[in-house]
Formats: C-alpha cells, sequence, structure tokens
C-alpha cells in the first residue's frame, strides 16, 4: 500500500508533506509578511460556507487575510486551481485516516508530522492554513500572476459541499 502511495505522489509530482515547499513560489505568487500587506480581507468560515464567496484582488497585490472560524467544525483555508485542490484532499483524507486530524481539531503534538516511512506527513503548505472552531488565523499571499484561482478547504467533503470561492486576479 505504501509504495502505491508513494508512486502515485511521485507521479503527481505532489509529497504528503506539501504541495511546495515553504519559501517556493507558486505559479500565481508567493507567501508574505503581515506587515508587507497592502489590504486585509477578513473572511468567515462557517460549517460548509466562506463569507466572502469571492474576491477580487490585483496582479502584485500583498494581501493579508483574517481567517475567522464561526463554524463547530475544523476548516481550511487553501489557495489554488482546481488540481492543486484535487490533489490536497486526497492528502488532507490521509490526515484525517491517520488521526492527525478530526473534524473539529488537530493533533498539535503531530503537527509537527507524521512519520510514514520515507515521508512525514504534514499540514506546512505556504498557501493553507489550518482554523480551528472559535479560532482565527492569518495568511499572507502576494499575488502575482492572473489566473483560475480559488480559495477552498480540502477537509474531506468540504469542497463537494460548497466550500470553495473564486478569486479574480486583475492585471
Amino acid at each position: 500500500m505504501f509504495a502505491r502511495l508513494t508512486a502515485a505522489a511521485v507521479l503527481l509530482g505532489v509529497s504528503l508533506s506539501s504541495l511546495a515547499s515553504p519559501g517556493e513560489h507558486f505559479a500565481f505568487g508567493h507567501s508574505a509578511k503581515a506587515d508587507q500587506a497592502t489590504r486585509t480581507i477578513e473572511l468567515t468560515l462557517g460549517d460548509m460556507y466562506f463569507e466572502p464567496k469571492s474576491l477580487a484582488v490585483k496582479e502584485g497585490e500583498t494581501v493579508r487575510f483574517v481567517l475567522v472560524n464561526k463554524g463547530q467544525l475544523l476548516h481550511e483555508f487553501n489557495l489554488g486551481d482546481a488540481a492543486m485542490h484535487a490533489a490536497h484532499q486526497q492528502e488532507m483524507l490521509k490526515m484525517v485516516a491517520s488521526g492527525m486530524l478530526t473534524s473539529t481539531g488537530m493533533k498539535h503534538d503531530g503537527m509537527a508530522g507524521m512519520d510514514h516511512g520515507d515521508m512525514a506527513m504534514k499540514h506546512d503548505d505556504p498557501n493553507s492554513v489550518l482554523v480551528e472552531p472559535g479560532k482565527t488565523a492569518e495568511l499572507t499571499w502576494t499575488f502575482t500572476k492572473a489566473t483560475d484561482l480559488e480559495f477552498a478547504c480540502n477537509i474531506p467533503g468540504h469542497y463537494q459541499a460548497g466550500m470553495v470561492g473564486k478569486i479574480a486576479i486583475a492585471d
């Protein structure tokens, strides 16, 4: 089973640890420090929805996202395109199956990673943050390229239930 999982990850060009190394640039941008933000956008994460449902940013803009989980479940804010979300959903499914994530939280002692042979399972992608019920988290991002971009919760079943929104990037 592990050999098939490893082979699948290699074929997809992803690992269970992340879709990109911290500090790595994505085609649509990169993480930034909060003090570099030119604008702050607050999003509410409810059970199976984001508010607002869509966002508009400018190419080159650095945005500080303040993410407030007003729901009863653990949620994620993840920036990416549909293909990235599909791949990340598979990672999240494995994190839930391993017990690292539950419907309402995460094992804080396991957030450093769970060892699975040659690969460690972590939730440390620079384009993503988990937010427990009643908590607030932040993610700051510089958008560098206009593209088809979404923000989504990739906890198993949440994306499929409609917890996804569009980001329009104007050049």
